[in-house]
């Protein structure tokens, strides 16, 4: 399986007008921005890229013993609304 990431491309002067916006853009999503100049390119990225795992939305944690993890009652199961 290929997995294309899809980043913007600019223009040096692209970058020479934005530099500011396009640093605090690729630091806040950390999706890098890809530059070229004369057929060369260039990526700003961020040291280490923000993760999917960052993203994620927040969830509510069950606190206890890993071994009775098993028991724990998180919700009621109510057979009569089964499709």
């Amino acid at each position: 399986m290929y997995i294309q990431v899809i980043m913007e491309k600019l223009s040096i002067t692209q970058l020479r007008q934005n530099l500011f916006n396009i640093i605090d853009q690729v630091l806040a999503t950390g999706e890098p921005v890809e530059i070229e100049r004369h057929g060369k390119r260039v990526l700003i990225m961020p040291e280490h890229g923000a993760g999917k795992l960052s993203r994620l939305k927040k969830r509510a944690l069950i606190e206890g013993d890993a071994a009775t993890l098993p028991d724990e009652k998180v919700w009621e199961w109510d057979d009569a609304n089964r499709a």
